[in-house]
């Protein structure tokens, strides 16, 4: 796996609300993790700290645009992949 991809998921557990979850596979559903809006909203704000992006993101919305946290890490990836070329 990546340094990015263990990054965001390292963000992501931070954020985890279900107890005792076992390891985060990129398969994992956020909603399944337990992470609520709030919590998103914080997450993307880590990982626009961690990397020095910009994650497009309507705050007038409670849903984000990741359903999974590989969801998350691709766009993670591809911003990282564009600020670098």
């Amino acid at each position: 796996m990546s340094d990015v991809a263990n990054d965001v998921i390292a963000i992501i557990a931070k954020k985890v609300r279900v107890p005792n979850h076992p390891k985060i596979e990129l398969s994992d559903r956020l909603e399944d993790l337990g992470l609520e809006s709030l919590d998103a909203v914080e997450m993307i704000f880590d990982l626009e700290e961690k990397f020095d992006i910009q994650i497009p993101y309507n705050a007038n919305t409670t849903r984000t645009e990741f359903d999974t946290v590989g969801d998350v890490v691709g766009a993670i990836q591809k911003l990282v992949d564009k600020k670098n070329s």
